[in-house]
């Protein structure tokens, strides 16, 4: 009897809630630690980026329209669900080149984070929202809100916890977020795209793409339609693009070599907006 060859997984894109191919028809191939051929992954263009930017600008309203309850609902369906499939990704972290023991720990603290920022989806702004004193007869508030659109240049050590421990204070806040993932280790970054795909995540709010940064940052720090880019590495030449790209809309650059679980997260992609109401009337 023959040895059956088993069936590979195509890993694509996630934009919009669908998974497309990269337009330009590209993929780059992915090999484990002992250089065997693991999969063909998605090549994401620039193309593929601004496409993504339309979806999430479109899904943005909405998601910030839904209340902080709801929001810290559909997180914490999200790691119910990672939960459910958690020995799939600590294989398949285990193809990225983590041991057994380090995957387990990254897919439980990824699990966790995003308990963990389910719970602050409807406490951070009492956290921060302040009321002002003034001398005129006013009251003054002062009140977080999202951003809007938020581009994530995940780390590119780390498959899933990276990603996860900067895309959920992100979406927990009302924006919606195009992420770049790791093109050292792609693979956890679709896997997880299958969860929010299947889960209550309404389409456009979270869309992954994969695909090297040398080629998309640029790209991506520059476009007019997006409001911040979080960037997660040390990389000075990066830092100095993106700095340069997003002066030209005056757009927020968030810098973090390192980000562990915290409300000041959330705020990271806050823009505090200050409603002044006379008295008396």
């Amino acid at each position: 009897m023959s040895t059956r060859v088993p069936v590979q997984k195509t890993y694509k894109l996630y934009i919009g809630g669908e998974f497309p191919r990269s337009e330009s028809g590209r993929t780059f191939d992915f090999n484990d630690a002992k250089g065997r051929h693991i999969a063909n992954v998605s090549r994401g263009s620039r193309k593929d980026f601004r496409n993504a930017v339309v979806v999430a600008r479109s899904a943005q309203k909405s998601w910030a329209g839904k209340s902080a309850y709801n929001r810290g609902q559909i997180l914490y369906r999200l790691g119910e669900m990672v939960e459910g499939r958690r020995d799939q990704f600590i294989a398949e972290l285990q193809q990225q080149g983590s041991s057994v023991a380090d995957a387990r720990r990254e897919v439980d603290d990824t699990i966790d984070t995003l308990i963990h920022y389910a719970g602050w989806s409807d406490k951070y702004q009492q956290l921060f929202s302040t009321v002002n004193p003034v001398a005129s007869p006013h009251f003054s508030f002062s009140v977080p809100e999202p951003t809007g659109v938020v581009a994530l240049i995940a780390p590119q050590d780390s498959a899933l916890l990276g990603l996860v421990n900067y895309l959920a204070p992100i979406i927990v806040g009302g924006n919606t977020v195009i992420a770049l993932a790791s093109d050292k280790k792609p693979l956890s970054a679709i896997t997880f795209s299958e969860v929010i795909a299947t889960s209550d995540v309404p389409a456009g709010v979270v869309n992954i793409l994969t695909g090297y940064r040398s080629e998309l940052l640029s790209q991506i720090a520059g476009h007019m339609d997006v409001n911040a880019v979080v960037y997660a590495g040390d990389n000075v030449e990066d830092r100095k693009t993106i700095q340069s790209q997003a002066s030209l809309n005056v757009k927020r650059a968030i810098f973090s070599e390192k980000q562990s679980q915290s409300p000041y997260a959330i705020l990271a992609t806050q823009e505090t907006k200050t409603t002044w109401h006379p008295i008396g009337l």
